[in-house]
């Protein structure tokens, strides 16, 4: 059975190391420590999605609304269950969440070379790439949902 729930504070450890099993091939090793600081500080909406009542992947939402845009942010889902829709149904489901509040007009989701594509078979267009942004070889793809 998949369900998609609210993170908890239990899911901590869970969500860094699906973070910890995607370095180097999604993340760089830096990332994780923006990930702890953004799960303690900074969080606004975070899911996680189980298998069998077993945490697999997860993905946030931070709506800016002096920009009346939202950001898609930190999808991992663990590499053993990765090509199995599990990124998308948790896609979809943030799309839902957001497309309910009137004051976002847009969507965006800032990503890396290794996983643009995901983002693109889904319905965003590339706006912009900056070399090097994340880390040494990790660029920053910055991409924007069509309506």
């Amino acid at each position: 059975m998949v369900l998609i729930r609210a993170y908890e504070l239990r899911d901590r450890d869970v969500v860094l190391n699906i973070m910890q099993e995607n370095i180097p091939a999604y993340f760089a090793q830096d990332e994780k420590e923006d990930l702890k600081y953004y799960l303690d500080f900074e969080m606004q909406q975070f899911f996680v999605l189980e298998v069998d009542n077993r945490v697999v992947a997860c993905s946030g939402i931070t709506v800016e609304p002096e920009e009346n845009r939202a950001v898609i942010c930190w999808d991992m889902v663990l590499p053993a269950e990765q090509g199995k829709g599990y990124g998308k149904k948790l896609l979809e489901h943030r799309i839902a969440i957001l497309k309910e509040l009137k004051t976002i007009d847009r969507i965006i989701v800032r990503t890396s070379q290794r996983t643009y594509l995901f983002y693109q078979k889904n319905g965003f267009v590339l706006n912009q790439i900056v070399k090097d942004y994340w880390a040494k070889d990790f660029d920053l793809y910055s991409m924007e949902l069509l309506s």
